[in-house]
């Protein structure tokens, strides 16, 4: 079976450490496939070179921001059955759910896709102050996130994780 590599700045290196594990199909010893294990060294890697593509994700308009979000849910439905497959294999799931699953994980990146140009909207106010001058609040991206998804369902967690950072900025 394959062993995957990471990303890593736009390039796919093998983990400095060489390991990796197995994931086996749910309930039985068949190998799915190896991917690599990262290492402290890979992590720290990965948050320099998202420090460096921060200025220009943040510099990006709202609009161009959605447009990418988008993107990748045309994405995901052109590769849909393909999604469905690794589903149904890793979590043993019947083809129905797993078919529900990547549909929810394409709506919700639809979803945050419109709402990058409406964040700023609702958390952004201009605040009453007793005064002669205004004060208001907008949101602005501040550095690199680290986000964890959810085990429960792969790639629906791995979606409810990434879109709402990425659709912030």
């Amino acid at each position: 079976k394959k062993t995957y590599k990471l990303f890593i700045n736009g390039a796919f290196p093998r983990s400095e450490s060489g390991r990796s594990y197995p994931i086996y199909r749910k309930g039985s010893k068949v190998l799915l496939a190896q991917p690599a294990q990262a290492s402290r060294k890979d992590l720290r890697d990965a948050v320099c070179a998202a420090r460096e593509a921060r200025s220009k994700w943040q510099s990006a308009t709202a609009y161009n921001r959605s447009q990418i979000l988008y993107r990748i849910a045309e994405m995901m439905e052109g590769r849909r059955l393909q999604f469905v497959e690794e589903i149904m294999a890793q979590a043993s799931l019947t083809k129905s759910v797993a078919e529900k699953e990547v549909s929810e994980a394409i709506d919700l990146w639809v979803w945050y896709a419109g709402w990058c140009d409406k964040v700023g909207q609702i958390s952004g106010a201009n605040n009453p102050i007793n005064g002669p001058f205004y004060n208001f609040t907008s949101p602005e991206p501040v550095g690199v996130v680290g986000v964890f998804a959810e085990s429960d369902s792969s790639l629906l967690g791995l979606v409810r994780a990434m879109a709402p950072a990425l659709a912030g900025g």
